[in-house]
């Protein structure tokens, strides 16, 4: 019997292996490339299969509609860059098929099915719209080696998006691409699966399209003398005329090739400030007069169009007469940032204006541009996206309010009633800098790396599920002062626009990063296939600087590359393989830089981690803030304070506490009471940047933490940059050292961005 059921099990076990070899088509060949399922961003659900789909000269796509064989198309340009061939497209077929097939389902227009067989690969989605992204996660499917048939790995996806709204935005005023690369921009974007292209063609540096009605735009207003060179705080220029501007057939082509990849094009036309370049062509539009010239210097700058005059509303309407046939878009972007009112203070037509119409003040009054230009355009069967200054002064009845200083704004809309796409600086602006390395080309300030990118979370936790339901998306900004390039664009965008591509597609409970970077290791080869310039951060050594749990700090050191190995000193020498390799977290345990290096086959990979730490008595201990700093600029636990790295002038290293609508009171507490000598701090003085020194600061020193004795104070800081507070003090015991930091308050007249509060930065708390 025992024998017997040995022989059964043996002829079963041979049945099932032939009909597994079948199963798998031609699986068994060898030399043939299979892809991986490898998907980004994560669909909703992925059901990996044994068997595989054989694709060569011989498979066709099956497509129905004009849409779907579009979509045909667009994959067979990336097969051909793979195999060097086409698929024929055909009306039928049931076998070695690739099937797209749409429904029209609109309550999920974007949503598909994929299976993937030994026999068919068949896409199903829900609208043509859905087919494509289905076609978008097939082409992810597919290996990335070069070969003349390939293996598709067997799966069974069902995927929908989780925001409506999936956007990047590009600024070409201040610096200007050509069509070609407008496109490879869109395409990339359909590649992620955003479907919201925000163009940016009017500012004080440029205007970039073609008005007929106003010739002037085009002769004047897209041209400016020079160009800024080195940051802003520099002050210099290159001396070379710039300019540029696409004209009303460009535009055309644009939208019509976005709509064939599923991308909405939204054009913004900036009113009532960011007008320069306009009121240079047509003086008569501004509060003085002129004469105007294109802003040469980038920032905000005071001369807007006049809200007094009539025939500003003639020319704007004017304008969006020509615009609003070229985009097809529903939504108009109308700007609506950064409007200083210092000429409409002064100016005559614009007080009547105010006293004509009963209004407040000049913040009711562009509340009052928005809503006039807002009606005419909701009078053209179009709806208005501004930035969330257009809530001052009472926001426009139909608007969508795009939050970018930080949430605070998407919130209020939201909580009124109103779609809001997020758009918050500390998140999504891609201008600033991803990386601490040296050999950063030159950006706007800032820290975002991929990392942060990936834990943005568009729906505040502040709004109710009802509430909610407005936050309709979100994007990430491009703005172009320092990204003069092309490649220098690919390189600020991706793959930063992966991580956000997966934020806005997939659902919250499936984003997990380090998964995402065992994706993105592929997902890069596919960005090198369509000769992307991204960053390579991602797979450099990082450090992590954290409490080594013994009153002190530690550097842990990591790095995403499979087969690297890190190597580091703490003697400020350059790390070689012969250096100590790394095997557990770095301890400071006095004043020292400590740097460290992938190396892969023995030779370095990417930029070298290396961080300076400054020894103290306060490093690592426990620190109490009074509020939470700013979103836009908070190095996510009050230990950064105390974490021995001294924040640098660029502020791109995610070590300054920023504040700009509260004072700053810290307390240091120590392991027991000591004598303390010295206290201090830093904190910045940028006022280019809208950063304020602080009025003054104060340390004062405890035994118990409740009774405090003033030991120190500053009220001038008088250097451009960082101000290292340094107070030396006769010698007191103390256990507690608290640091009070008493912000500026609201920019004056005459400064950049008068009227808005002005940030207070504050980095490491020193005690000697």
């Amino acid at each position: 019997m025992h024998d017997m059921t040995l022989k059964k099990l043996s002829h079963w076990g041979l049945s099932l292996a032939m009909l597994g070899l079948f199963s798998c088509g031609n699986a068994g060949k060898t030399n043939v490339p299979k892809g991986k399922v490898s998907i980004i961003p994560m669909p909703v659900s992925v059901q990996e299969k044994a068997d595989s789909f054989l694709l060569n000269k011989r498979t066709v796509i099956v497509a129905s509609n004009e849409a779907d064989k579009q979509t045909a198309s667009l994959f067979n340009s990336w097969l051909k860059e793979l195999a060097g061939y086409e698929l024929q497209i055909a009306a039928q077929g049931d076998n070695n098929a690739i099937i797209l097939h749409s429904a029209a389902d609109s309550a999920n227009a974007e949503g598909y099915t994929l299976d993937v067989n030994n026999k068919t690969v068949t896409i199903n989605g829900n609208t043509s719209a859905g087919t494509f992204y289905g076609v978008q996660t097939l082409i992810q499917l597919l290996p990335v080696e070069k070969a003349s048939e390939m293996y598709i790995p067997g799966a069974d996806i069902k995927d929908q998006p989780r925001f409506a709204y999936r956007g990047l935005h590009l600024d070409v005023c201040r610096h200007f691409f050509p069509v070609d690369f407008i496109k490879k921009y869109i395409d990339l974007m359909a590649m992620h699966k955003f479907n919201t292209f925000h163009w940016h063609l009017t500012d004080d540096q440029g205007w970039r399209i073609e008005i007929k009605r106003y010739p002037r735009l085009q002769e004047v207003a897209s041209k400016r003398k020079e160009s800024m060179v080195g940051h802003y705080n520099d002050g210099k220029y290159d001396g070379k005329p710039y300019g540029g501007f696409y004209t009303q057939e460009e535009v055309k082509e644009v939208v019509k090739y976005a709509a064939e990849h599923f991308v909405t094009v939204i054009p913004e036309i900036e009113m009532p400030g960011h007008a320069l370049a306009a009121l240079a062509a047509y003086p008569n539009l501004g509060c003085t007069g002129g004469p105007y010239e294109v802003g040469t210097r980038w920032g905000v700058l005071d001369d807007v169009f006049c809200a007094g005059n009539d025939s500003v509303y003639t020319f704007l309407e004017g304008v969006m007469d020509e615009v609003l046939p070229l985009f097809p878009s529903k939504y108009i972007h109308i700007g609506g940032d950064e409007c200083p009112k210092v000429r409409w203070q002064k100016c005559p037509k614009c007080q009547a204006r105010i006293k004509a119409l009963g209004l407040k003040d000049e913040h009711a009054l562009q509340s009052y541009v928005i809503q006039r230009m807002e009606k005419y355009l909701n009078s053209k069967g179009r709806q208005i996206i501004g930035w969330d200054e257009i809530l001052e002064g009472g926001l426009a009845p139909n608007a969508t309010v795009m939050s970018w200083r930080g949430m605070e704004g998407g919130i209020a809309a939201a909580k009124q009633h109103h779609n809001v796409i997020m758009t918050p600086g500390s998140h999504v602006y891609f201008d600033h800098y991803q990386s601490k390395g040296k050999t950063e080309p030159l950006a706007i300030g800032g820290f975002t790396p991929v990392s942060k990118v990936y834990e943005f979370e568009p729906v505040p936790k502040e709004l109710t599920a009802e509430e909610a339901k407005y936050i309709k998306g979100a994007q990430a900004n491009l703005w172009s002062e320092y990204i003069g390039s092309t490649g220098h664009m690919e390189y600020m965008v991706y793959p930063r626009a992966t991580a956000l591509a997966e934020v806005l597609w997939s659902q919250p409970e499936k984003r997990d990063y380090n998964n995402f970077l065992d994706r993105l290791k592929l997902h890069v080869k596919r960005l090198d296939l369509k000769k992307v310039n991204y960053a390579k951060h991602v797979f450099e050594v990082m450090g992590n600087v954290d409490d080594n749990h013994k009153g002190g700090v530690e550097v842990k050191l990591d790095a995403k590359l499979d087969g690297g190995k890190i190597y580091f000193t703490t003697d400020s020498t350059a790390p070689t393989p012969q250096s100590t390799a790394y095997t557990a977290p770095v301890q400071i345990q006095q004043t020292s830089t400590v740097r460290a290096q992938v190396f892969q086959d023995g030779k370095p990979f990417g930029n070298e981690y290396s961080q300076h730490f400054l020894f103290h008595k306060g490093l690592g201990k426990k620190v109490t803030l009074n509020a939470p700093p700013d979103q836009a600029y908070n190095p996510g636990s009050s230990f950064a304070l105390v974490n021995g790295i001294e924040g640098i002038s660029s502020f791109n290293d995610n070590q300054w506490f920023g504040y700009k609508n509260g004072d700053m009171v810290a307390v240091i507490e120590l392991d027991s009471i000591q004598d303390i000598r010295q206290v201090g701090m830093n904190t910045l003085n940028f006022k280019t940047n809208w950063i304020y020194p602080p009025k003054t600061v104060v340390f004062s020193v405890s035994e118990d933490g409740k009774q405090y004795k003033e030991v120190y104070k500053q009220s001038a800081f008088n250097q451009n940059g960082i101000n290292q507070v340094r107070g030396n003090i006769t010698p007191v015991r103390a256990k507690f050292v608290k640091m009070e930091a008493q912000r500026f308050g609201i920019i004056p007249a005459g400064g950049e961005g008068a009227g808005n509060p002005a940030w207070l930065f504050v980095d490491e708390m020193i005690i000697n």
